[in-house]
C-alpha cells in the first residue's frame, strides 16, 4: 500500500522522520514507512532522545551493561546515540546510493552545551563520523554566530552538515554563504567536493506560535492595528520560509555556485522543521501543505505524517505569493512586532531548550543505571 504522502516525493520535495525509537529501528516500523510514505531520510536531537530513553525500556539492557562497565552517563549517552544512528544508517544506505547522495541521511546533533564553543563542537563532530563510519551521517550544528563558523569549518574538511535552528532569512543567508565558503575553500585545495552534502534546517511552527502571540495582544488592545493584525494571524512562519526559499534560490542559482557546480558540487537544499502543527486553531496538515517545493525536504513527526496520509493535498505551494511574502513580513512587523528580536529569541530558547533535554537525560540515564544495577544485584 501506498499513501498520499508519496506524492509528495513526486512533486520534488522530500520527506525525512523527524524522530528515532529503537524498537521502530529494528521491527521493521521505519522499513515500512520508507516502503509506503517514500520516507527517504532521518533526524534526531536530544529532545528525542530523551523521549525515546526515558518512555520506553528498550534501553535498559544497554544501559545496564554500559552502568555496570563503569561508563559514566554521558559516555552511556554516546554509546546510545551513536548505536541508534548507525543502524539507522545502515537502514537508509541504500537510498543513500540509489539517489546518488540526494537523500538517505541521518542526523545526530552536537552536545548542546557547546553550541558556542566552536573547537569543542569541531572534535567532538570529527570523532562522530569517525565512530560511524558511514557516509550518510549528517552532524546537526545550531545555526549561532559560532555553530556557521563550525558549519563552514566541517564543511571545508568534507563533513555532511545539517544547520539547524534557523529562524532568520538573514541567518539563512550566512548559513548557505558559510557552506559556499567552505566548498571553495575545499576546492582551491585540490579536495573532492562532489561527496559533501548539507542541508539548512528552518524551524517553521515555533515562528508562528511567538509572533501569534504578540499578534493576540495587538488585537486585545483594540487599537486601530488590531483589526489589521488579527487577518495576519498564522502567516509569519510560511511567509519567512517564502523569503527564505526565494534567497535559496538567488545564491544556488547564481553564477558564483554554477562555478562549483561545474566540479561537481551538491546544492545546500532547505529542510523545513517544527512542521508539526501547535496551534489546534490551525489544519494540523499545515506547514506540511504550505511548504510543498522542489529540492526542499521537510522532516515530519509520525503524528504529522499520520495526519497526511488521511487527509493532505499536494500542490506546490511555495512558488504562489513568493514575491509577496516580503510584503507580508513588512506589515505584521507595521503592527508593532519586532521580527527579528523573535528570530534571536527563538533561536536562544531552542538551544536553551536542546541543553535542557541532554542534561535532563544525562539525569535520567543515571538514575535509570543505578535502579537497574540495584536490582540485578538483588
Amino acid at each position: 500500500m501506498t499513501f498520499r504522502t508519496q506524492a509528495i516525493k513526486e512533486a520534488g520535495q522530500s520527506i525525512w522522520l523527524d524522530n528515532i525509537q529503537r524498537r521502530e529501528l529494528y521491527d521493521g516500523t521505519v522499513q515500512q514507512m520508507i516502503q509506503e510514505d517514500g520516507v527517504s531520510g532521518i533526524t534526531s536531537n536530544p529532545t528525542i532522545f530523551m523521549n525515546s530513553v526515558t518512555k520506553s525500556r528498550d534501553y535498559d539492557e544497554q544501559i545496564l551493561e554500559l552502568t555496570e562497565s563503569g561508563k559514566d552517563a554521558e559516555k552511556i549517552y554516546r554509546g546510545i546515540t551513536l548505536d541508534d544512528i548507525k543502524k539507522a544508517g545502515t537502514i537508509f544506505l541504500p537510498i543513500f546510493k540509489e539517489t546518488d547522495g540526494r537523500d538517505g541521511f541521518v542526523s545526530i546533533e552536537l552536545n548542546p552545551q557547546n553550541a558556542f564553543n566552536a573547537e569543542e563542537s569541531i572534535k567532538e563532530a570529527r570523532e562522530i563520523l569517525s565512530e560511524t563510519g558511514l557516509p550518510n551521517i549528517m552532524i546537526k550544528v545550531p545555526g549561532t554566530r559560532e555553530g556557521i563558523k563550525v558549519a563552514r569549518q566541517l564543511i571545508s574538511e568534507g563533513m555532511n552538515v545539517n544547520i539547524t535552528l534557523l529562524f532568520s532569512p538573514e541567518y539563512y543567508r550566512q548559513v548557505a554563504l558559510a557552506y559556499i565558503e567552505g566548498l571553495e575553500e575545499r576546492d582551491r585545495n585540490g579536495k573532492e567536493i562532489s561527496n559533501v552534502h548539507s542541508v539548512a534546517s528552518f524551524f517553521i511552527s515555533r515562528i508562528d506560535t511567538k509572533v501569534d502571540k504578540q499578534i493576540d495582544a495587538v488585537v486585545m488592545a483594540d487599537t486601530a492595528a488590531g483589526e489589521r493584525a488579527a487577518a495576519l494571524r498564522g502567516q509569519t512562519a510560511i511567509n519567512v520560509a517564502k523569503v527564505t526559499y526565494a534567497i535559496y534560490k538567488e545564491l544556488f542559482f547564481s553564477q558564483r555556485f554554477k562555478n562549483l557546480q561545474k566540479r561537481s558540487a551538491r546544492i545546500q537544499r532547505p529542510l523545513w522543521a517544527s512542521t508539526g502543527t501547535k496551534d489546534p486553531a490551525y489544519s494540523d496538515v499545515k506547514y506540511v501543505e504550505g511548504l510543498i517545493a522542489p529540492g526542499t525536504i521537510n522532516t515530519l513527526p509520525p503524528q504529522t505524517i499520520a495526519a497526511f496520509r488521511d487527509h493532505g493535498v499536494v500542490e506546490k505551494t511555495m512558488e504562489e505569493g513568493l514575491h509577496d511574502a516580503p510584503e507580508v513580513l513588512k506589515q505584521i512587523e507595521q503592527c508593532g512586532i519586532d521580527l527579528n528580536k523573535i528570530f534571536d529569541q527563538l533561536l536562544d530558547e531552542g538551544v536553551r531548550a536542546f541543553e535542557k533535554s541532554y542534561l535532563d537525560l544525562l539525569k535520567s540515564i543515571k538514575q535509570k543505571g543505578v535502579f537497574l544495577a540495584s536490582h540485578a544485584e538483588g
